[in-house]
């Protein structure tokens, strides 16, 4: 069945959601924080531990989203999204220093036959809207050192440890080109001299006007690369927003570009 592809205007408008001053007050010993958030920005954060105000495990805060992994948050530009669930949540958010401010979280509005699922995706949803304050311990990105860990400081006085991950734009040093493409729900037969008798994606580009809707297809074609983050089921169309990167220092059985989906705006079977 064809998922509607309303909710990709939620995609367009979270980019108008403006800061909210942070609240009055805060925890009554705020962790301390990189006053610019560039650790904060430059990083994907992957929810593994929480607690209460006593210190107290909660693990019911730290279960595997979607794909049985834990929930990734993005912070970019004031915006903060939350992937690995059933939805995309996104929100603005504030940070003042020590303090942080969670404000206008809105979810793709996505039906899921999990209603676990469901469930706790409402309970972060809330949650979210009760951070004070953020921390970051370390600021790793190469390989073989401790990556670092964000922690998220509540209202109540409980705490989310969330460990980070380079983004794409820290790994690539650029921003990335955003593409959006139609992936074919059958793959087709391709000649690439590194993978023989490898079927490719078939793919055509998808143009966009700045209110989401479709204004035009490009030609379809065999697609040689991958993209990280994409799993392709056969039978299932599918439109991907995708990043493109260009690699510094090209491997000489590799493309000069790595595709990175940033997410799934329409699928059909």
């Amino acid at each position: 069945m064809k998922r509607s592809l309303a909710w990709l205007c939620v995609a367009f408008a979270i980019s108008s959601l403006g800061a909210c001053a942070s609240r009055d007050g805060g925890p009554s010993q705020p962790p301390q924080a990189a006053a610019d958030g560039t650790t904060l920005t430059a990083f994907t954060w992957q929810l593994q531990n929480a607690t209460d105000s006593k210190g107290a495990a909660q693990p019911q805060w730290v279960r595997g989203g979607a794909a049985g992994k834990p929930a990734v948050f993005t912070f970019k530009d004031q915006r903060l999204a939350v992937t690995g669930l059933c939805n995309t949540l996104l929100a603005g958010y504030d940070i003042q220093g020590q303090q942080m401010d969670v404000s206008q979280v809105v979810s793709t509005m996505r039906a899921c036959a999990d209603a676990s699922l469901m469930r706790y995706e409402r309970e972060v949803s809330g949650r979210l809207a009760q951070v004070s304050a953020w921390r970051i311990d370390g600021s790793a990105v190469q390989a073989g050192e401790p990556p670092p860990v964000l922690t998220l400081r509540f209202q109540d006085g409980g705490q989310w440890q969330l460990q980070g991950t380079p983004t794409p734009e820290t790994l690539y040093g650029s921003a990335g080109e955003t593409l959006f493409l139609e992936v074919a729900a059958q793959k087709i037969p391709c000649h690439h001299p590194l993978m023989p008798d490898t079927p490719c994606l078939n793919v055509r580009t998808v143009q966009y006007d700045a209110g989401g809707l479709k204004q035009g297809y490009g030609a379809w074609e065999a697609f040689y690369e991958s993209i990280q983050g994409y799993t392709h089921q056969a039978g299932t169309r599918n439109v991907l927003r995708v990043k493109r990167y260009t690699r510094k220092d090209v491997p000489a059985d590799a493309s000069r570009y790595v595709y990175v989906l940033d997410m799934v705006v329409e699928s059909e079977r």
